[in-house]
């Protein structure tokens, strides 16, 4: 009877589950970040450089790329270029835990 108790109280955690795997790796990530206490911060993307240096005039505006998770200065090679990124304050990347790119700093 305990290991049938045990199995129920269950079930509430594996719906929550099935859920999560349905809503995509994003939401689940999201929703993982949450639960674990670390809270993340918003970013806000800009398509263009000059909106994301108004939002943030302190801080440098970096090209973030979403898909490697990497930001890219204005220097490098690969700043502002392809497709899924997006221009964003630099301490909003990192407190996101987005890393810097070293490709093209030397």
């Amino acid at each position: 009877m305990g290991s049938l108790v045990r199995s129920v109280d269950l079930l509430p955690v594996a719906n929550r589950i099935t859920r999560l795997c349905l809503l995509g790796a994003g939401a689940a990530s999201a929703v993982m970040i949450a639960a674990s206490g670390a809270l993340a911060v918003p970013l806000t993307p800009f398509r263009y450089q000059e909106q994301a240096q108004r939002h943030c005039p302190t801080d440098k505006v970096v090209w973030l790329d979403f898909r490697t998770r990497r930001y890219y200065s204005s220097g490098q090679q690969r700043y502002a270029r392809g497709l899924d990124g997006s221009f964003v304050c630099r301490e909003e990347a990192r407190s996101s835990g987005y890393r810097r790119s070293l490709l093209g700093l030397r």
